[in-house]
């Protein structure tokens, strides 16, 4: 079964994600999402996978977030924050694997575990 990393090669922890699911055989497509980000679609379907709402991927410490004012976003309005997302994708806590039919996020890098 392959999976997907969506990955920053600049984040360290993402780099320690993928060689966590390297080192343990797992075959996986590198997806440099700052260069093909993720579409409104697989974004939602991101989110299904993980069972939470778009705005839980939002990286809303970034000063991006604060320069687009989406302080004033509500957090429950899923369209627009997939929209977002796929418009900026820095905004995008990273990195995100999906394997097997579930997603998880690499932040410690041992989470992705659970679904392998």
């Amino acid at each position: 079964m392959k999976g997907t990393i969506y990955h920053n090669p600049r984040c360290s922890k993402s780099r320690q994600t993928l060689d966590l699911l390297q080192n343990r055989g797992i075959d996986v497509t590198v997806v440099e999402y700052l260069k093909n980000a993720p579409d409104v679609k697989v974004l939602a379907q991101v989110c299904k996978l993980f069972g939470i709402r778009p705005y839980d991927l939002v990286r809303s410490k970034e000063a991006l977030f604060d320069e687009l004012k989406l302080g004033a976003v509500k957090t429950d309005d899923d369209a627009r924050w997939l929209k977002v997302l796929a418009e900026h994708p820095s905004l995008l806590e990273r990195p995100i694997v999906v394997y097997n039919g579930k997603a998880a996020l690499g932040r410690p890098p041992e989470n992705v575990l659970k679904i392998l």
